[in-house]
């Protein structure tokens, strides 16, 4: 039964690494290869370590907890790291594929703003020559 736990562990692993890598060579950007390795690669890498504790806790005397602390080490780092080097890329400006949230919030204000100083304008109250006239 063993077996099939760890059999398991690793399939699941080589699947999610596989993925990581194969995003990491199909995704067009720097933003969206971060996805990459840092989510589905990490989960891989944690599966093969979770199942090389599990072996060597199951056929040698003690437990192993040099690969728990490692996965542990890895979910911590990874998406620190990815973090990092997604700041580093938006303050060298590096451009994506997809409109960066802080420039379509600037468009937005922009727009909104431009659209009040217009109902500010439509709203003007008439001018005692407007009220003249209608009465005319």
């Amino acid at each position: 039964m063993l077996d099939y736990l760890i059999s398991f562990l690793i399939l699941t692993g080589a699947i999610f690494t596989f993925i990581g890598s194969l995003g990491l060579v199909r995704l067009q950007d720097f933003y969206t290869r971060l996805h990459g390795p840092t989510k589905a690669t990490t989960l891989g890498v944690g599966c093969f370590l979770i199942a090389s504790s599990v072996y060597f806790s199951a056929h040698t005397v003690g437990l192993s907890l040099h690969e728990i602390l490692i996965t542990i080490f890895l979910f911590i780092t990874a998406p620190v790291s990815a973090h990092m080097l997604a700041k580093a890329a938006l303050h060298v400006k590096l451009r994506s594929l997809v409109e960066i949230p802080e420039e379509k919030m600037t468009e937005k204000k922009k727009d909104r703003v431009a659209a009040e100083q217009a109902g500010k304008q439509a709203k003007k109250p008439p001018s005692t020559e407007s009220i003249k006239a209608e009465d005319a």
